[in-house]
């Protein structure tokens, strides 16, 4: 007892931080974004037809990508999303260089309408890591 009492403060950040990550992945879970790793994200796309959008800037786009995947940016997303309604009812996998900026663009998907958004866990790290095919010409 006289530890917490001297210690209260690495108490405090114990049980913040504890709730932190709870709140984190109860609020990932409610989002309705699934991760799905590099060999889902094949399945979706061979057997489902899926659609790949990478959402990282122009220059992490050239530098190389999934074959054929769609590219708007994640901070050009919001403005551009007509542009993807005939999307909507296709799955659509979401990447970016590690997975973050894919979620943000992913509940922006599933707001905007579209029924099966999946976010590429580990992004394109995740892709290269597995020596997936790249396409660096640009779109």
């Amino acid at each position: 007892m006289k530890f917490l009492q001297d210690n209260w403060y690495l108490v405090a950040i114990a049980i913040g931080s504890g709730a932190g990550l709870i709140w984190f992945t109860v609020a990932e879970k409610l989002s309705g974004i699934v991760k799905v790793g590099v060999a889902e994200a094949v399945n979706l796309m061979n057997r489902r037809d899926a659609v790949v959008l990478d959402v990282r800037t122009q220059g992490e786009f050239a530098q190389g990508h999934v074959v054929n995947a769609k590219h708007i940016p994640v901070a050009e997303l919001k403005t551009r999303l007509a542009e993807l309604d005939k999307l909507k009812q296709k799955p659509v996998i979401v990447s970016c260089a590690s997975g973050a900026r894919a979620l943000e663009a992913a509940k922006l998907l599933k707001a905007g309408g579209f029924t099966e958004v999946f976010a590429l866990d580990g992004g394109m790290h995740a892709w290269t890591q597995a020596a997936m095919p790249l396409e660096t010409k640009k779109k």
